[in-house]
């Protein structure tokens, strides 16, 4: 019990590291994105302080992000449209429609607006040991786990966004 009640502390922090889980169950992991989804091109490495253009970063979206895993047995799924509406499925819950607030969903654009979701890749993020929990970014067309350094800029705006669309409290129904 105690860990629970850690873990729980611990995400509604935003600070969740590992935990125990299984990635081998059928549909506890995370998926692709839609094939549907447009690949983007991105400006050259050499400019990579300019603003991102509204034609990449809308490209990318929706962003999904999934967590699994863990000790407390996670299993998150949050897609967030272009119009802020974020669709979230949690285990053993309903799945719920929410608008996520201005200000975390600006700070959400602009962070995809600054990764190459092209040069990200695609491969499915997998457990690396028992205590493993995969926390996966995928937009336009790319997909990687958080901790990946080709999407660095996505760590704290996901991070707040799996807290705040993941609470009831936070999580206002659109």
């Amino acid at each position: 019990m105690k860990n629970l009640q850690y873990a729980a502390l611990a995400a509604a922090a935003g600070l969740i590291l590992a935990g125990c889980g299984d990635e081998t169950k059928a549909g506890s992991g995370t998926t692709a994105p839609p094939a549907s989804t447009p690949a983007t091109s991105t400006p050259a490495p050499s400019t990579p302080t300019s603003a991102p253009t509204s034609t990449r970063t809308s490209d990318a979206l929706p962003l999904t992000v999934t967590r699994s895993g863990g000790f407390a047995g996670f299993d998150d799924r949050v897609v967030l449209g272009s119009d802020g509406i974020a669709s979230v499925s949690r285990r053993g819950q309903n799945p719920v429609r929410c608008k996520v607030e201005p200000g975390l969903f600006d700070t959400v654009v602009t962070a995809v607006g600054q990764v190459d979701w092209a040069a990200v890749g695609s491969t499915k993020p997998t457990v690396r040991h028992p205590d493993d929990m995969v926390i996966a970014v995928s937009a336009g067309g790319g997909l990687a786990r958080l901790e990946d350094p080709k999407v660095k800029p996505m760590v704290a705006p996901v991070n707040k966004l799996l807290t705040e669309t993941t609470s009831a409290k936070l999580c206002k129904p659109a």
